[in-house]
């Protein structure tokens, strides 16, 4: 079984909050595109909430995301997986992103969102302990993945619970 990589982050400097997935599945991979796969409730919970029209090319998706002061990336750097399934990660091939780097960074960010369980449980395994006391500040929740292999909630359920993304954004753009 051979390695896979992630993609640098989706960033810009007024990010604000941090979408976290484990690791783009196969047709991510081949498109080089998060969240590419037809079936990922990913872009239509984005158009939903932020109006950023899922069919337009995925520059533009990814230009406008950023402009909503949005940031997606993957908590793992490589790792090595058949298929896309997270619980197929081989748990010994695992290598995080630097987060500590991208934190200092991107310092406007304060909410760091999991696309997933398996991208919090990574997480908190392999980056939050090592992470310095001066990220206290961030605020993290796990949001249902928008994964078509999660099916056991609709996309329409699943945009509720990730309208807390937009509360969060509001409440920081609200801000004096």
């Amino acid at each position: 079984m051979t390695a896979i990589f992630s993609f640098p982050p989706v960033v810009s400097s007024d990010a604000k909050i941090l979408i976290l997935g484990s690791m783009p599945g196969i047709k991510s991979l081949k498109e080089v595109q998060y969240y590419a796969h037809p079936q990922n409730s990913f872009w239509f919970i984005i158009e939903s909430l932020f109006g950023i029209d899922r069919t337009l090319g995925y520059k533009q998706r990814i230009v406008l995301t950023q402009n909503k002061n949005i940031a997606i990336w993957d908590v793992l750097k490589t790792c090595r997986r058949e298929g896309s399934l997270d619980s197929d990660i081989e748990s010994e091939s695992v290598v995080p992103n630097d987060f500590e780097a991208f934190l200092k960074k991107y310092k406007n960010i304060k909410f760091v969102f999991f696309n997933g369980a398996k991208a919090e449980q990574v997480y908190k395994k392999h980056i939050l302990s090592d992470l310095p006391d001066s990220f206290d500040y961030l605020k993290y929740q796990r949001l249902p993945s928008t994964s078509p292999a999660h099916a056991a909630i609709s996309k329409e359920e699943k945009l509720k619970h990730w309208s807390v993304i937009k509360e969060c954004l509001a409440s920081e753009n609200n801000k004096p």
